[in-house]
């Protein structure tokens, strides 16, 4: 088993991804390290320091890397990455939001990919979150920068010419850290507020001898993910927050901003007029800068002043300690190759269904396997089908009415009759809702097209031997003085919702053909409409 160290071609980082006493480590476990020379003179380690604790040294990173099974880095492999073998273990700080592409060169490339910083926060991957080793340095360095840039002194001090004050630091995200920079600028003397939307931090601040600043409402309260992560506040909690810290800032003479949501913008914390409202010679460090900052007015990798104020925006802050930063990401990474290792055999064995490996793994056989990173599938242009219970196309619509045909109309399925009838108008009213209708001749039409006819429904209207043109179906009650009698023989009766068909022996429907008896007219209709019917009480 052959384990490879390259040198970090990003510019700016002097990290190294193994120290002599991780190679020691892993020559332990039966393995051959080989560095790139000159991997560790960006941290302090010189080539003979690997050579003594048991590495080869390759000239370039594609020899370093050719053949290994195992390949450590700081960040993502960069040309060095056509030179891997397919199925050998990348690892690295991959950062892979919003990196569609190089994700898809990683699974191109056929390596199984690990992202160092998406190491779950169970107890058993404590020895190995990467995040935390290198956070906490950059909350330190932080407070160190700031009282370079600041000025003045950081303790309160008493002489004889008189009393300096303590400098005021005001801590924005109380992750690792901001918990670190706190620690730091409490240890120089200063006097330290600190802000953070999770409410467990609260506890955390103060235990450091801190203040805490924040808006303690509903929303405060549920401010954590599972995982330990800030969420992203809403519009309202946001806006609520800036009015509490906006007087505070002006009276600070330092801020560090810290606050990170995986995989998403940085927050915006600070605004240019906050900016404005600080005394000139104050100084404002921007961790967030990398992923947009939390301060408006920071630009990456530079330091702006405005009316006064410096605004800190360095890179990989961490990285301005290489030394100690590679001996703690050295150690994570160790951590880490370990339990990918079997001990018996010497060998790499990789298990899927372990929970650091589902954590962290993101390419594996040509693709991309984690499900935070899976390519979105582009949206195929798709016509839907028409529904199946939808009427021919040749068949006009049912609304209005007047542009309905009769002949399409005859055998279109009937609406369930309600239990309760409205008495429908004595006199043919036009334009009446079928079913179903009658020509105005008296006769009715032929159906045109059969092709298209749908089958009769199950419970069909009885037809009244004389009915009058237009007439909704079922049968109009009876009227006698304005009373509305129920019909007495149920043969002619509307059949009830979820009833049983009641067979019709007394008046068979007409025909509907050309050879069918002509409708009689209304006056018969009316007569025979009460035959059937009893008198009035």
């Amino acid at each position: 088993m052959r384990i490879a160290v390259p040198t970090e071609t990003d510019a700016g980082e002097a990290r190294v991804a193994a120290t002599p006493e991780t190679v020691k480590k892993f020559k332990a476990l039966g393995a051959s390290v080989t560095i790139q020379r000159g991997a560790g003179l960006g941290s302090g380690i010189l080539d003979a320091e690997y050579e003594a604790a048991g590495a080869e040294l390759a000239a370039t990173a594609a020899d370093a890397v050719r053949d290994a099974d195992i390949v450590l880095g700081v960040r993502r492999p960069g040309s060095e990455l056509a030179a891997i073998r397919p199925g050998a273990a990348v690892i690295a700080i991959m950062d892979p939001y919003g990196q569609d592409a190089a994700l898809a060169a990683l699974a191109h490339a056929g390596v199984e990919a690990f992202a160092m910083e998406l190491m779950p926060r169970i107890t058993r991957a404590q020895v190995m979150d990467v995040l935390s080793s290198q956070a906490n340095l950059a909350g330190y360095r932080s407070v160190i920068d700031a009282a370079a840039e600041y000025g003045r002194a950081f303790p309160m001090m008493m002489t004889a010419a008189g009393t300096v004050p303590a400098a005021k630091v005001f801590i924005m995200g109380v992750g690792v850290a901001g918990l670190q920079a706190i620690a730091t600028a409490r240890r120089l003397g200063a006097i330290v507020t600190a802000t953070d939307v999770r409410p467990a931090t609260k506890e955390q601040v103060e235990s450091l001898g801190a203040k805490f600043v924040a808006v303690e409402d509903e929303e405060f309260k549920q401010a954590e993910t599972a995982g330990g992560y800030a969420k992203e506040m809403s519009k309202e909690y946001q806006a609520k927050q800036a009015t509490l810290v906006r007087g505070h800032i002006a009276r600070q003479d330092i801020v560090i901003t810290t606050a990170l949501i995986p995989g998403r913008p940085a927050p915006r914390l600070i605004t240019a007029e906050m900016v404005r409202s600080m005394r000139a010679g104050s100084v404002i460090v921007d961790l967030a800068v990398e992923r947009g900052g939390n301060c408006e007015l920071a630009k990456p990798g530079e330091v702006v002043t405005v009316d006064g104020v410096k605004i800190l925006g360095h890179l990989n802050v961490a990285g301005r300690l290489a030394a100690t930063a590679s001996a703690l990401y050295a150690r994570n990474l160790y951590a880490f190759v370990e339990t990918l290792i079997d001990k018996k055999t010497q060998k790499l064995a990789i298990n899927p269904d372990d929970e650091l490996v589902k954590a962290t793994c993101l390419t594996r056989g040509g693709a991309i396997v984690h499900p935070n990173f899976q390519p979105k599938a582009p949206v195929a242009a798709t016509v839907e089908p028409p529904p199946a219970h939808a009427e021919p196309a040749a068949a006009a619509p049912a609304s209005p009415p007047e542009q309905t045909a009769a002949s399409e109309t005859l055998v279109a399925a009937p609406s369930p009759i309600p239990e309760h009838v409205p008495e429908p108008a004595p006199a043919a009213v036009p334009h009446e809702p079928v079913p179903p209708p009658l020509h105005e001749t008296g006769a009715p039409e032929p159906i045109a097209h059969t092709e298209h006819a749908a089958p009769l429904p199950e419970h069909v209207y009885e037809a009244v031997p004389a009915a009058v043109p237009h007439e909704p179906v079922p049968p109009p009650l009876h009227e006698t003085g304005g009373a509305h009698e129920p019909i007495a023989h149920t043969e002619q009766a509307a059949p009830v919702a979820n009833a049983e068909p009641i067979p019709i022996e007394t008046a068979p429907a007409p025909r509907l053909d050309a050879a069918s008896e002509p409708v009689e007219t209304s006056e018969e209709a009316s007569t025979d409409g009460q035959r059937d019917t009893p008198a009035n009480p």
